[in-house]
C-alpha cells in the first residue's frame, strides 16, 4: 500500500523549516539552535484548555526519560506569551512553549487547516508533533494525533517505550 502525501502536509524525510519563537518569557528560541540533536516539536490548539493541559502535563512527566534519550521538547501554540507564561506557572511545565500569534510556523509545517470539531468543519490547529534528527530533516511527521496517550504512542515510534 502506497501512502500519498497531503497537498501542504510534511513527511519524513523533508527539511523541517526553521523557526525563532518567543518563549513564555518573551526570550527567542529557534530550532537552529538545536542543530545536532534531536528536537520533538509539537503542536497543540491552546494552552490552559483540558486536552492541551493533559499533552503538555504528559510532556512533562516524562520530560527526563526523553531527555536521557536525546530529545529536546518544544511546544508550540498561536497563544500570546502572556498566555503561555500562565500556562508554564499553573502546570509546572519543565520544557519550552512557544507562540506563534502569525500562525507563520504553523503554515510551514501544514498544521492549520480545516478539521471536523463536533461534526462541523472548522479552520484551526491539527494536533501534530515532528520528531526532528540532528540533521534538520524529519525523522516522523504525525497529524491529527490524540492528546490523551500521545506520549505513549510517540515513544512506542522512537522505540524508547
Amino acid at each position: 500500500m502506497v501512502t500519498l502525501a497531503v497537498p501542504g502536509r510534511l513527511v519524513a524525510g523533508d527539511r523541517a523549516p526553521l523557526f525563532s519563537l518567543p518563549d513564555a518569557d518573551g526570550s527567542p528560541v529557534s530550532l537552529a539552535s538545536f542543530a545536532g540533536r534531536h528536537v520533538i516539536v509539537y503542536f497543540y490548539p491552546a494552552a490552559l484548555t483540558p486536552a492541551c493541559t493533559t499533552q503538555a502535563c504528559d510532556f512533562r512527566d516524562g520530560l527526563q526519560s526523553l531527555t536521557d534519550a536525546g530529545y529536546t521538547v518544544l511546544g508550540i501554540s498561536k497563544d500570546p506569551v502572556a498566555q503561555l507564561a500562565k500556562f508554564v506557572e499553573r502546570e509546572n511545565l519543565n520544557f519550552p512553549v512557544l507562540s506563534d500569534e502569525s500562525l507563520e510556523v504553523h503554515r510551514a509545517y501544514g498544521v492549520w487547516g480545516e478539521k471536523q470539531l463536533y461534526g462541523k468543519t472548522v479552520t484551526g490547529v491539527l494536533r501534530s508533533t515532528f520528531v526532528v534528527g540532528p540533521d534538520g530533516t524529519l525523522e516522523h511527521a504525525l497529524y491529527n494525533v490524540k492528546a490523551k496517550g500521545h506520549l505513549g504512542m510517540l515513544r512506542k515510534k522512537l522505540r524508547l517505550a
